[in-house]
């Protein structure tokens, strides 16, 4: 029997969060909207203006016996840069900050050893550091019909805006968060600007 637990991420656009997560095994719905701010049932042009305080973000079902969380948030950080402020490539404004939105502490935890960790794999790099808003929400707004799976319509521009830091988070003490490397596989990651490159089909047999 399936075990539903919800995450909701922003990492620039949300076409970009949608198009990487609706092929990762063990999700059940990726839903594009708008969360963190304090106007109530905002429009993508409201969202524009930079005045609601809304992100775009993702709000992701998936079957914990299939996923955790700690693996959700192992794809968040290596699927954008999180060491950007309020911007991802070309895409600049509050709108498109990085962020992690909560609702348990227990989340909260998992999220702080987590970023801590990403942390320390970007200093070798020697990148910046993670600029991602983690807060704890109540609320979620769905966006409009016209962005739900915007990326997997005929027709859509294929056009990511996820600039990914190509640093992996990597396993660690009392940590599952590794994932294996065939998952990275499908993603190309020498397009600078677009994390996603292909037919959109379900990664599979990827844990």
């Amino acid at each position: 029997m399936a075990q539903t637990e919800t995450a909701t991420l922003g990492g620039g656009c949300f076409w970009c969060v949608e198009a990487v997560y609706q092929r990762v095994k063990g999700i059940e719905s990726v839903k594009p909207g708008y969360a963190g701010g304090h106007t109530k049932n905002p429009t993508y042009k409201e969202i524009c203006t930079g005045k609601t305080g809304h992100a775009e973000v993702a709000q992701i079902k998936f079957d914990k016996n299939i996923i955790t969380y700690e693996q959700i948030l192992n794809v968040f950080w290596q699927s954008h840069d999180p060491t950007t402020l309020n911007r991802q490539g070309n895409d600049v404004g509050t709108q498109y900050r990085s962020a992690i939105y909560y609702k348990n502490e227990n989340n909260k935890k998992i999220i702080l050893a987590s970023k801590e960790q990403y942390q320390k794999e970007l200093n070798k790099k020697n990148l910046g550091l993670i600029e991602t808003e983690i807060k704890m929400i109540d609320t979620y707004f769905y966006a409009e019909q016209y962005h739900q799976q915007y990326l997997a319509s005929p027709g859509s521009r294929q056009y990511c805006s996820a600039s990914p830091t190509k640093v992996k988070l990597k396993d660690f003490a009392g940590s599952n968060y590794k994932l294996n490397d065939h998952v990275w596989e499908n993603f190309d990651w020498e397009v600078d600007k677009c994390v996603l490159r292909s037919d959109n089909n379900p990664i599979k047999n990827y844990i």
